[in-house]
């Protein structure tokens, strides 16, 4: 087994030899940028940690992400363009994206319904003959249709033919593609400075960034992002785009104090978005200013005296302040979870309809450890399947809600979420600050911590042990050697990809089981990237070959294997291989069963001995093996160095390959930017806290 970190040569660096935070260091992407940080891959996990498009090696981790679709559309077009004679044969059926929208509340279902054991199968739209013609014609695929189908609907050929940039809206075709496609089918009348070339491009570019984590995006950033793309007039482009409703426009003040002329009004930002996520925003904007300023329906009273016997000061604390106002944020780490726990414990005792919700089943699972006495996931809540159900109006029927894990919160589930809450309902918003945000759009908890629209409760309680003062020291950007008498933290520098395989492997089948008590079952391995030699792919075929080797005869998975189960996109639920049968493939998720349709293995099953820090996100594992490789030093972050260091309970080894990009990124990278609009309209919205 490795020495467990000290200050010698190889472990992790003292604070002292990072470089001057003053100093120029990476920045974080400007935002705008097309490249998603949170994007999900076809598998519906997040991609954000392959490396963004402007940072090095970002082409071998973009090609390892290319959907089959956009591998065959990349085909079809140099097919076309060169002058071959049939493109349809390089390419491989598409699978149709999946992205959540928010659905009207649903009549009140039963207390506790059973977990459903199978995913539901996909409503199908079947592509029509002159579907599969105009594809033809422009050199796309025949197999193409069924996504063109799904995207466009039943009248997809005829939306083609008016307009063959329209094809951009298929899931994985990229602009070069779509622009082979319309050039096949207008001939000479193509160029770059069409019009629904241009609306085509603005929309794409707005859902990239969505990708990337913005709900919006400045106006210049925007146009930037055109002329790159050769049209001609970004602004009368983007002007066009607005005219027809593509895009929505808000213009956001900044600063009075920008203003150079007292007379002058203070300058404003154009920002352009989507409709769904700018209704997204607004929604939850105006119900959490809702839950804000209602007032406390109940005697405070019962409140002062669990307050006073609360198990902690900042228990306490949490308790009073979700006494005296109806939205209460709670910021803390993994030891932090106790007093939302003891919040809803409190309220239950004084006979209100009490629940916390975690984002992962882990994150529930520690909060039943923890006492609270109604405990689910939010994704659970939201479906009815786990909870109190809704009332006869459709709300939640609950009096405190309590969600933890909040900054995991997209901005469409956190209105969602809020939209399901009646007046007079208490919602406390926990998390730790530190965390990685969404996979998806916004940024929700930490612009409503931003916004001071309502009490916010800090925790006092500290993480213990030699972890906890690791994983503390990072999220105020330091990066210190800890004492660790028990190997509760470990380096192994390494330095080239194929040895940081290797030595991961070892750790997680020899040194941990041997020298800290823990199983290869209850170790997990987080790396940045799922493309490389050292992401995910990589590392989880070496582990496979050592822990559970197989021919792969089901899809490419036998019994026993681990998987990363993503049954909607930004959600990973850990499982196992059972068996598989016609039926499809059977998963023990902790012991929840779970079918997968054969159509579905590959979209939505990857192996899982290795995950990314986003996916790992909201979960815990008695030990865990960070992998840093050389090639994703420009890709770390402050929030990924956080997150992926603080998922282990009892242990935690790095695989350490970045020499001084490691103190950097801590010291000098908190996270990457976002774009959003929601701390503008909590501001303008809600009534600051006293």
């Amino acid at each position: 087994m490795e020495h467990p970190v000290t200050n010698d040569r190889g472990h992790l660096p003292d604070a002292a030899d990072a470089a001057d935070p003053e100093g120029a260091g990476a920045s974080a992407p400007a935002p705008g940028s097309p490249e998603p940080d949170g994007a999900t891959s076809p598998a519906g996990e997040p991609a954000a940690q392959d490396a963004p498009g402007e940072e090095p090696g970002a082409q071998e981790a973009a090609a390892g992400k290319r959907s089959a679709v956009a591998e065959a559309l990349a085909a079809a077009v140099k097919a076309v363009e060169s002058g071959e004679r049939d493109a349809a044969s390089f390419f491989n059926e598409p699978k149709p994206a999946s992205r959540p929208r928010r659905p009207a509340p649903a009549p009140r279902p039963p207390a506790h319904p059973a977990p459903a054991p199978a995913a539901p199968a996909r409503a199908a739209v079947p592509p029509s003959a002159g579907l599969v013609e105009v594809l033809a014609a422009g050199g796309a695929p025949e197999q193409l249709a069924a996504a063109a189908a799904q995207t466009l609907g039943e009248h997809a050929a005829e939306a083609l033919r008016e307009d063959p940039w329209r094809l951009l809206a298929v899931p994985g075709v990229r602009p070069e593609q779509a622009d082979g496609f319309a050039r096949a089918l207008l001939g000479p009348e193509c160029g770059p400075g069409d019009e629904r070339r241009a609306q085509a491009l603005v929309v794409w570019l707005l859902e990239r960034a969505a990708l990337a984590g913005h709900t919006v995006l400045e106006a210049p950033a925007l146009s930037a992002e055109l002329a790159r793309r050769a049209v001609p007039d970004p602004d009368e482009a983007l002007q066009a785009a607005i005219a027809e409703g593509a895009v929505l426009v808000f213009q956001e003040g900044q600063d009075e104090a920008a203003a150079t002329d007292d007379d002058a009004e203070a300058p404003v930002v154009l920002l352009l978005g989507l409709d769904r996520y700018a209704m997204a925003e607004e929604s939850l904007a105006d119900g959490l200013a809702r839950l804000a300023n209602a007032a406390p329906p109940e005697d405070s009273s019962g409140w002062e005296q669990a307050a006073a016997a609360a198990p902690s000061p900042s228990a306490a604390e949490l308790i009073r302040a979700a006494a005296a106002c109806g939205l209460v944020t709670h910021s803390g780490g993994e030891a932090a979870r106790a007093e939302p726990a003891a919040l809803v414990a409190a309220a239950a005792g004084l006979g209100l309809r009490a629940c916390a919700a975690a984002y992962t089943e882990d994150g529930r699972r520690r909060l039943v450890e923890l006492g609270a006495p109604e405990a689910v996931t939010v994704a659970g809540l939201l479906s009815g399947q786990e909870g109190p159900g809704r009332d006869e109006d459709g709300s939640l029927a609950l009096d405190v809600l309590v969600v933890l894990d909040a900054p995991q919160l997209d901005v469409e589930a956190a209105a969602l979420l809020v939209e399901s809450l009646a007046d007079g309902t208490r919602l406390v918003l926990s998390g730790d600050p530190g965390v990685l945000w969404s996979a998806g759009p916004g940024r929700v908890f930490a612009d409503l911590v931003a916004s001071r629209a309502c009490p916010s409760v800090i925790s006092r309680t500290p993480d213990p042990g030699p972890l906890g003062e690791l994983v503390s020291g990072i999220g105020v950007g330091e990066l210190t050697a800890v004492d660790a008498p028990g190997k509760e933290v470990v380096i192994v520098p390494v330095r080239e990809p194929a040895e940081a395989v290797h030595r991961t492997v070892q750790l997680v089948a020899d040194s941990v089981p041997r020298a800290i008590g823990v199983p290869a079952a209850d170790t997990q391995v987080i790396t940045p990237g799922h493309g490389g030699p050292a992401g995910t792919r990589a590392l989880n075929a070496a582990l496979k070959e050592r822990l559970n080797p197989g021919p792969g005869r089901f899809g490419g998975f036998d019994p026993g294997d681990r998987v990363a189960y993503v049954p909607a996109p930004g959600r990973m639920v850990p499982g196992t291989v059972a068996s598989a049968d016609a039926e499809g493939l059977r998963l023990d998720c902790g012991g929840t069963p779970v079918v997968v349709p054969p159509d579905r293995v590959a979209e939505e099953v990857r192996h899982g001995w290795a995950v990314t820090a986003h996916q790992a996100a909201g979960t815990r594992w008695p030990a865990a093996v960070v992998v840093l490789p050389g090639d994703a030093a420009a890709t770390l972050t402050r929030a990924w160095i956080y997150t992926a260091f603080s998922r282990g309970e009892r242990h935690l080894s790095v695989v350490h390959g970045v020499d001084q990009a490691l103190p950097r990124a801590v010291a000098e990278v908190p996270a990457k930017a976002r774009t959003t609009r929601l701390l503008p309209l909590l501001q303008a919205q809600a009534r600051p806290a006293e």
